[in-house]
């Protein structure tokens, strides 16, 4: 791996990303929060510098190699968040706070660790949700550019991962899908943003609503999330949203441009919308009494939608539930949204591959010398693909179960500490008791803190993206273009 190139990439773009800031600047500017203003002016500045000293290390090449794009991603995603926590910090929140606030923003998770939200202007709030607009976008071209590559993404499961994974370059054909993504993420967001004012919102809620419904993450300027509203039609919009937000774009892409049954054919849309439909109607009957009305189907589906793809916006207290309808929750927050969407967990078509990967074993042990291929629509699996996504799922089970128990080892209780390990690596945002709908992050100490906050980022990353820049193939090439280096000097 090129350290030098990826620095230099993640400098470009964080060069481009410092123009974000012109935003809250003018919103700070508007409503006379000069004060503000001269936060996020001087927080572009600092941006803008380290950008340029960091773009100053990258040179021109034709290809990247799996590695370095990896380290791209990962490396683009801490450095904005860094940069992107600045004026949270000048605001009043203790470093670690504002690190906590901006990862979640970034990876779309929607922990806040804010308490009162009276305490900041609506520039403040603005910047939240731009940050999560920019993750949610981000996250979009990571599964659908990146993660194919190196056949650890959810769609394209088809790509066998290569022996000399560090040195495969990536597609000069992704600009163009991202491109694609891009307009549609774009658009989306505008009919949403159209659509919500339409429902009664002002232009500064339904802007602010549609960056952080599109990117599936949730943060709200309302301090009782979605539900201090109290606007039915604007959280029907919202349901609908949340459902395309969840989606797979290259799928929503194919629907918009002529091929509009290509949802209804897609074996991993088909689970993902049951399992939403099913929970629905499940916790319709539990909060109705058995008799569903509009209002129980609409938090119903408004809460099943929500923790399903990882928003994590709340129209009511679900903490107030009983444990039947809790139950629920947690099983769609451990389904997903699908893959190549911007939801976050470990998404709908590895849970169908695992599934079907479960019952060929099963079968296998009846029938030990059946030949039992496992399928995906028309085509056979290989079985190094299954074993791969049968990895990735214990890696996410495992990492909830890891920062569960370390959570309560540090003072939290069972219920707090497990459900915010799944809704932090889940990049889902509130869990259950202490890290309700309506609480926040704040009690926790300052190292349950920091282990949530690269919990947040793994998770984001779909851990394997982490363990595969960790590998020792990665840091035996990086040593090697050290030496060759240090031989060239001498």
């Amino acid at each position: 791996m090129r350290i030098q190139l990826v620095v230099g990439v993640v400098g470009h773009l964080l060069r481009l990303f410092s123009l974000a800031f012109l935003a809250p600047v003018a919103m700070a500017a508007l409503d006379q929060d000069w004060a503000g203003a001269a936060f996020f002016a001087v927080a572009m500045g600092l941006a803008l510098a380290a950008g340029v000293a960091m773009a100053s290390c990258f040179y021109k090449v034709k290809m990247f190699r799996r590695s370095e794009a990896l380290a791209v991603v990962a490396g683009t995603w801490l450095v904005n968040g860094v940069f992107a926590a600045i004026p949270y910090v000048f605001h009043g929140l203790s470093p670690i706070d504002a690190l906590f606030e901006s990862i979640s923003g970034f990876t779309t998770t929607g922990a806040t660790i804010l308490r009162d939200f009276s305490n900041y202007g609506r520039a403040f709030f603005l910047w939240r949700a731009m940050t999560q607009w920019f993750g949610g976008l981000g996250v979009i071209a990571l599964f659908v550019v990146v993660l194919p590559r190196l056949g650890i993404a959810g769609r394209q499961l088809f790509f066998a991962e290569a022996s000399d994974a560090a040195s495969e370059p990536i597609s000069p054909q992704a600009r163009q899908t991202a491109r694609h993504l891009w307009t549609l993420y774009v658009f989306l967001t505008l009919v949403l943003a159209s659509a919500l004012i339409w429902s009664g919102l002002t232009p500064y809620q339904a802007l602010v609503h549609a960056f952080t419904t599109m990117a599936a993450g949730g943060f709200s300027p309302h301090p009782e999330s979605f539900g201090g509203y109290q606007n039915p039609t604007a959280e029907w919009v919202v349901v609908v949203f949340m459902l395309l937000a969840g989606t797979s774009f290259t799928l929503l892409w194919r629907g918009f441009t002529g091929r509009p049954l290509a949802l209804v054919r897609d074996g991993e849309f088909r689970f993902y919308l049951g399992t939403t439909l099913l929970a629905t109607f499940a916790l319709a009957l539990i909060l109705s009494n058995g008799q569903p009305d509009e209002v129980s189907i609409r938090q119903s589906a408004f809460q099943a939608l929500s923790l399903q793809t990882g928003t994590g916006y709340a129209s009511t207290d679900y903490n107030l539930w009983d444990d039947n309808s809790k139950a629920i929750l947690v099983v769609v927050m451990l389904v997903g949204g699908c893959a190549g969407s911007a939801a976050g967990g470990a998404k709908v078509i590895r849970l169908v591959l695992v599934l079907k990967f479960l019952w060929s074993e099963i079968t296998q042990v009846l029938h030990p010398r059946a030949v039992l291929p496992i399928r995906y629509g028309s085509r056979i699996i290989p079985r190094e693909i299954l074993g791969a996504v049968f990895t990735l799922w214990v890696l996410y089970l495992a990492g909830y179960l890891i920062v569960g128990i370390l959570l309560v080892l540090l003072g939290a209780d069972l219920v707090t500490g497990f459900s915010a390990s799944l809704a932090c690596l889940g990049n889902i945002g509130p869990g259950f008791n202490l890290v309700g709908p309506m609480a926040n992050y704040a009690d926790f100490p300052v190292v349950s803190k920091l282990i949530l906050t690269l919990a947040m980022w793994i998770g984001r990353l779909e851990i394997v993206t982490v363990l595969a820049l960790l590998h020792p193939h990665v840091w035996r090439n990086l040593q090697l273009k050290h030496d060759e280096q240090k031989r060239a000097y001498a």
